[in-house]
């Protein structure tokens, strides 16, 4: 970067007006969005041109092929980073961009200002960066910010206008060109040793590891079983209530063993003072004692009241809008992200992408104004509340995410602007802003011991526990979702006990014995996941959604439900990186390389330097850093061929009940089961969409009694081929074993191996029916299935051949391009043509106009249309719907364990995709008039004197920035 640019990308932060040079200057204002150039385009006047880059224009090359002419001969043009010349980066300019670059520099001829508009985090610094690069302008430019797509503060940006912050772009181009050397050199090693076409990342293998230990620990998990005994109790004709829960806590003076006393092996936690005070209760003593209290008198040992507040939530930042949109609206990270852009582009909220709890005078004056309108003056706090927290990364701390403008649209008031998930998101972000400037939730809290004596002489000590809410505050406008698989329970949640006081007679109603078992820790969730990214440092909120989805999309974690499951080739590449590349996935490094690019963001690093000890080494980090460890090239150069793939592929599981060791074995077709046993090597195939802590002996076993090989089932007497049922990675089927084919000659091209193998006879299959399994599976079935399809007869009328055959979505006819469903697979061998034929005479009946079928489940009404959900068994596959929308169950939804959440969140998602495009007539050819395409502008170009803008540069360090090799 040199002369007028660099003086531009170098500058540090520095306000200039932009109506100071006269009101006839024309300006181009670029965006990223074309939603948000329509919005922007009103509010600036008529000598502003506004224009979107829709993204970024460019990037480093994706592939050898994106690599311009001139540099393909150079060592580190498929890097992209020219790692012995000051690390400069070779940008080019994406293919589907070249046109859009073509028009902004077209538009810049009539213009005699530039303001680069993008957003107001890192990355939007670095697009307005790279577009100054590209377009090399030779007008002054002038960097626009603002966190809100309103009149006011878009008009209030374009009069306070900044230069670029060369820290900022600095920052963000270290971490693109640290991911790319990071993927670059690390994904290799896991072709090499693993599975093709895998890939590493700074932020994607940690987040990926987090998920497989989670998984690790449920595997190594033991549970415990313990018993207790919960009883009503009646506190007499007065009290109210008069019946109330209570629970046994101790017996004779030992505490009773609960779920939080035993570690993962099963065995009660050691190491505490009151271990051996702990009582583990087996059942016959819960059945015991239940029977010894009845009829017993109890009476109240103790009673302490104390009263209950709760502060309100801080408004949202990035991480906590995706963490609570997971809970409630059951949303994705991804689609949290997504919708929040819509809204933010259209200016219903501020800026999402934002570290920062703090909101402005003017959004504190306008949430305390709603609240005290909707709710009263009592409601509304005493003072304003001001949310502040520690920011690491600076950059990024404006404001929180709230309503936009300085006065909020309630939900109701934009409600027909919005779809209804939009709504739904921007109605959480209002209540949530508005309950933050409420008065705190007030109450009392009620903790009881209530003790008895057993026929048996024991002493048995029961607790109950209750809370009253007095003054419900912020709870009024706002509650927020809790996790319930970790036990959570909302604030506003009431369990009223009766007024009791000590010594006060008791009754037991009911006692029975209970016996509970210890779960495994919860696997993680989209919301939680995001929550332990935080909390441990990693990667940033803005980052989290693409880091989510980047691991389901390369096959490292997929769902069961909303839960996020680790693949068995998770498992192989974790278990590399830790055993070699220990500190590419360790927490505490990964959280502390954040640390360490925020400072390049604050101008306190230097960028070619950082990147220089990061991947040379160097004096950097702590001690044990990649950079002390001799930099990430000699890191991962050193040592790659002593890696054992057999031994990184092979992930132990146990032992069965033979001593045999069974282990998955990770081959470069997917997973598989195997164990030696008496010298030869026995494997299975293992399901795709069993998760690997579901693993268990018994499954192994049934799993081990179908080997790959397949059950034989005897031999075709026609072909005399031989007959096997397998278990195979879309479920069970049979097949053919055809005999081997004749070698080739020594000396045969690849071309000929080709061609040989292309003529080779395929061997028929034929999936097995829902009500078929391998282990009853017969020789006599499995002739029947591979008889498919079967020829049912000719149409009298066209002479079309009509055939019953078995698909992916059920049994069929199949008449030329005509398909008809079956009823039952037993048609495939029993329709006769007659009944062929009175099928193909009926109209074809599709959707909602099919005959319909039983529900195969019910489960509730949906939360968004209120309407009933029910899921239905469809041509392809069963589905839920709430008799709007339908949505598919993925392989890992089972209609016996679905949920009324789950389908929620299927219909959820199908509703935001919006229905299905509908197929249009092709229109007649007409003359037709060409009519102008519509340019997003202002206002058309009124006459203007250009002037010379004379361009200073701000006072800062010399920069550090290396140019970037730039290609057109």
């Amino acid at each position: 970067m040199s002369g007028e640019q660099d003086s531009v990308a170098g500058a540090r932060t520095k306000k200039t007006a932009a109506s100071d040079d006269g009101a006839g200057r024309r300006r181009l204002v670029i965006v990223e969005s074309p939603t948000k150039a329509r919005k922007i385009a009103p509010y600036l006047g008529g000598n502003y041109v506004v224009e979107s880059s829709v993204g970024h224009i460019r990037d480093l090359p994706r592939g050898a092929a994106d690599v311009p002419a001139q540099y393909k001969g150079e060592s580190w043009a498929r890097l992209g980073v020219d790692v012995d010349n000051d690390f400069k980066a070779l940008y080019v300019v994406t293919p589907d961009k070249k046109s859009k670059v073509t028009e902004l520099k077209g538009l810049l001829k009539d213009v005699d200002e530039l303001y680069l508009a993008t957003d107001p985090d890192r990355e939007g610094e670095a697009i307005a960066w790279h577009l100054l690069e590209t377009l090399k302008p030779k007008v002054p430019v002038r960097r626009m910010v603002f966190h809100e797509v309103t009149e006011q503060a878009i008009r209030a940006a374009a009069d306070s206008t900044r230069e670029l912050d060369g820290d900022l772009v600095d920052a963000q181009e270290t971490r693109r060109i640290l991911d790319r050397l990071y993927g670059y050199e690390v994904s290799p090693v896991l072709w090499k040793k693993v599975m093709p076409k895998l890939s590493a990342g700074r932020v994607q293998s940690v987040a990926t590891r987090i998920v497989v230990e989670r998984e690790r620990e449920r595997m190594r998990f033991t549970s415990a079983s313990y018993w207790d005994i919960s009883a009503t109790m009646d506190a007499g004709a007065e009290a109210s209530p008069r019946n109330f829960p209570a629970r046994m806590i101790a017996v004779d003076g030992a505490r009773l063993a609960t779920g939080r006393d035993f570690g993962s092996d099963g065995q009660l936690k050691t190491g505490t003072s009151s271990n051996n005070e702990i009582r583990v209760l087996a059942e016959a003593d819960a059945v015991r004692l239940a029977e010894a209290l009845k009829n017993r008198d109890f009476k109240v040992a103790s009673v302490e009241e104390k009263p209950y507040t709760r502060k309100p939530y801080a408004p949202f930042m990035t991480s906590t809008l995706q963490q609570e949109a997971g809970r409630k609206l059951r949303f994705t990270s991804e689609r949290t992200m997504r919708i929040a852009q819509k809204l933010y582009e259209n200016g219903y909220i501020t800026y999402m992408r934002t570290d920062s709890t703090t909101l402005s005078e003017s959004a504190i004056s306008a949430a305390r104004s709603q609240a005290t309108q909707l709710y009263g003056k009592e409601y509304v706090s005493p003072s304003p509340r001001q949310y502040t927290r520690k920011v690491k990364n600076a950059q990024e701390a404006h404001e929180a995410i709230r309503p936009s403008g300085e006065v909020f649209r309630t939900p109701g008031q934009v409600a027909k602007d919005l779809d209804t998930d939009e709504y739904r998101l921007y109605e959480m972000i209002w209540q949530r802003t508005i309950a933050s400037q409420m008065a705190d939730a007030k109450g009392t809290t009620m903790s009881v011991r209530i003790v008895g004596t057993a026929t048996s002489g024991e002493e048995c000590t029961f607790a109950s526990s209750g809370r009253t809410i007095t003054f419900a505050g912020f709870l009024k406008a706002y509650v927020e979702a809790v996790d319930t698989e970790s036990g959570g329970e909302a604030d506003d949640k009431q369990s009223r006990l009766p007024q009791l006081v000590k010594d006060q007679a008791l009754t037991a109603t009911e006692l029975s014995p209970d016996g509970h078992t210890t779960s495994p820790p919860a696997r993680y969730s989209e919301p939680s996941l995001v929550s332990k990214l935080e909390e441990l440092g990693i990667g940033r909120p803005s980052t989290y959604a693409s880091i989510i989805k980047t691991i389901q999309d390369r096959g490292y974690v997929w769902k069961k439900g909303s839960a996020l499951v680790p693949s068995w080739v998770a498992f192989a590449v974790i278990g590399l990186m830790e055993r070699h590349f220990e500190r590419l996935v360790d927490y505490d490094f990964t959280a502390g390389m954040e640390d360490e690019l925020d400072r390049i963001a604050a101008g306190d690093e230097h960028r070619t330097q950082w990147l220089s000890k990061f991947y040379f080494g160097g004096d950097m980090g702590v001690d044990g850093s990649v950079g002390r460890l001799g930099g990430l090239k000699k890191l991962v150069g050193s040592g790659v061929e002593d890696i054992d793939a057999r031994e990184i592929n092979s992930i132990p599981l146990f032992s069965d009940a033979d001593g045999h060791t069974v282990v998955v074995r990770v081959g470069r077709y997917g997973p598989y089961l195997e164990r030696e046993v008496d010298g030869t090597s026995q494997r299975a195939n293992l399901p795709e969409d069993l998760p690997p802590d579901e693993l268990t002996k018994e499954i192994a076993e049934k799993l081990f009694a179908t080997p790959q090989e397949g059950r034989v089932l005897g031999k075709d007497p026609v072909s005399g081929h031989e007959i096997v049922a397998k278990e195979g990675r879309f479920g069970p089927y049979v097949t053919e074993l055809l005999p081997e084919p004749e070698p080739l000659p020594e000396g045969a091209t690849a071309a000929q191996k080709k061609a040989a193998k292309a003529k080779q006879p395929k061997p028929r299959t034929g999936s097995l029916f829902k009500s078929m399994s391998i282990e009853t599976m017969t020789l006599e079935d499995a002739l029947k299935l591979l008889s498919l399809p079967r020829v049912v007869g000719k149409d009298p009328e066209s002479g079309d051949e009509i055939t019953a055959q078995n698909g992916r979505y059920g049994p069929y006819l199949k008449k030329g391009t005509d398909s008809r469903s079956l009823t039952t697979e037993d048609q495939l061998f029993s329709i006769t043509l007659e009944e062929a034929l009175k099928i193909y005479s009926e109209p074809k009946q599709r959707g909602r106009s099919a005959t319909a079928k039983p529900p195969l489940k019910e489960l509730g009404d949906d939360p968004v249309s209120g309407k009933p959900m029910v899921v239905k068994d469809g041509r392809f596959g069963p589905y839920v719907t709430d008799g709007e929308y339908n949505a598919t169950l993925r392989k890992s939804d089972s209609i016996e364990e679905l949920t009324a959440e789950r389908a929620a969140e299927l219909l959820a998602e199908k509703r935001a995709k919006g229905p299905a495009p509908k197929r249009k007539a092709p229109a007649r050819k007409t003359a037709a008039s060409k009519t102008a395409a519509t340019k997003t502008t202002a206002a058309k170009k009124t006459t203007a004197t250009k002037t010379t803008a004379t361009k200073t540069a701000a006072a800062k360090k010399p920069s550090t920035r290396s140019t970037a090799t730039k290609t057109k």
